[in-house]
């Protein structure tokens, strides 16, 4: 038999065992999507899910709980889609910038009412809480009532949670969960943050 043949024979056979387990995945649901860990990347990610699913035409929101009022290039690029996008930027900025705890407090308590009345809507397919992992590792958040929300949600809908630290019960909670990995940063080699890679 040639390489050529063998070749052909592995795939086909490949193939097969993997048109056999894609037959066996039946269940359609709505998926709570978590993305933490210390590497860079996990909105990033979010918002590439968030334009997928905006290009299939479906309605989606955003609710920012840490981040402040920046310029963003996502923010910008993707207000082109208009209605379909609901976008809330409503963090005060970085914890260790505000260095007020009740201030955090009241900002994150605020995105969470924004953002359940997103968790309620059946016309809303995907919902990213960008940075509620935060919110919830200080305590800005009761996990319970996070968790208890997300339950509650629509069946369809998915739900994309990121930052650092996601809680254990989250995790547990999550159909998908991916831990980026730090390996290397140009941070630590004095790059400062860049428009387009950073914001």
């Amino acid at each position: 038999m040639s390489d050529t043949e063998r070749h052909r024979a592995k795939m086909a056979h490949r193939k097969s065992v993997q048109d056999a387990e894609v037959a066996a995945k039946t269940i359609e649901k709505g998926l709570l999507i978590v993305h933490t860990g210390a590497g860079k990347g996990k909105s990033t990610a979010a918002f590439g899910l968030l334009l997928r699913m905006l290009g299939h035409g479906r309605r989606c929101g955003v609710v920012q709980f840490i981040k402040g009022a920046w310029n963003t290039g996502e923010r910008t690029a993707l207000s082109a889609f208009g209605t379909q996008l609901e976008w809330h930027t409503l963090g005060e900025g970085f914890t260790w910038e505000t260095q007020d705890r009740a201030r955090d407090i009241a900002a994150c308590r605020h995105a969470w009412d924004v953002a359940r009345g997103l968790l309620a809507r059946e016309d809303v397919a995907l919902v990213i809480l960008d940075e509620i992992n935060i919110a919830l590792r200080y305590d800005y958040l009761p996990l319970d009532d996070v968790l208890s929300a997300l339950a509650a949600r629509p069946a369809m809908q998915h739900v994309i949670a990121t930052g650092r630290n996601a809680k254990p019960d989250l995790i547990a909670a999550a159909d998908l969960v991916t831990e980026m990995t730090a390996v290397k940063h140009h941070f630590a080699g004095g790059v400062r943050a860049q428009a387009g890679i950073e914001f």
